[in-house]
């Protein structure tokens, strides 16, 4: 919005020294242009007459008489929902692609009480360095939420000496290796490597309904070599990672 200042003049009795000058200022719109009107109060004079000067300030005015435009509401209001929509995003990603390795072991059951509480058990063997366990992190963390009430979920870090006895029971060689263990402790079968999800889900599903076998009891995918291990001793006797 520009700033214009109209200022009249008005000559009397042809002496240039006997006037008056008031100014009116008043909010317009742009545009932002110079123009100078002249009319004469008395057409037979040529020396009366009334300038009407028009000219553009850059500094708008805070009291606009105005209304705002329809357009300017409906720009805020389609911004207010892309911020939205973009934080509903950053927060569906932060969901999907934010769960590590360490979220899961955080929420793991100990191994021996997994054999002692009477449930199913799924043991993932895994190591911090190992490529598709971080990356397969996400969906083994939904599948656990799902099913915690009815499932142990336990997980074993292969560079912790604790855990060479397991590794040789399972016959762990490619890591993540997943093992289903009934109710008992006994093995039903196992999954190795990057394997389409609804293997998990439904093996799983299998252990939590009490089913005498699981669909995939040997599956294997893309898997990182167990001998890349980076054995280190126990710091904690009661962890299992």
């Amino acid at each position: 919005m520009a700033r214009l200042v109209f200022s009249i003049n008005h000559v009397f009795n042809l002496n240039p020294r006997n006037h008056q000058s008031f100014f009116l200022t008043q909010t317009i719109p742009p545009p932002p242009r110079f123009r100078s009107l002249r009319c004469q109060t008395n057409p037979e004079s040529p020396e009366t007459q009334e300038k009407l000067v028009v000219e553009s300030s850059p500094i708008a005015s805070s009291s606009s008489s105005f209304p705002e435009s329809p357009n300017k509401d409906i720009n805020r209001r389609v911004a207010a929902a892309s911020v939205i929509a973009a934080l509903a995003l950053f927060l569906s990603t932060r969901l999907d692609f934010g769960i590590s390795l360490k979220d899961l072991t955080a929420s793991a059951l100990p191994y021996e009480e997994a054999l002692s509480n009477g449930k199913p058990t799924v043991v993932e063997f895994y190591a911090d360095w190992c490529e598709v366990c971080r990356e397969l992190a996400p969906d083994v963390y939904k599948i656990e939420q799902q099913y915690k009430d009815k499932v142990n979920f336990v997980m074993l870090n292969v560079d912790n000496t604790k855990w060479e006895q397991e590794l040789d029971e399972f016959g762990v060689e490619g890591i993540p290796h997943f093992a289903f263990l009934d109710k008992e402790g006994n093995e039903e079968g196992n999954v190795v490597g990057r394997l389409p999800r609804q293997y998990l889900v439904e093996n799983v599903n299998a252990l939590a309904s009490g089913k005498q076998s699981i669909p995939h009891a040997r599956a294997v995918g893309q898997y990182t070599s167990a001998e890349s291990r980076k054995v280190h001793q126990v710091t904690d006797p009661l962890s299992h990672g």
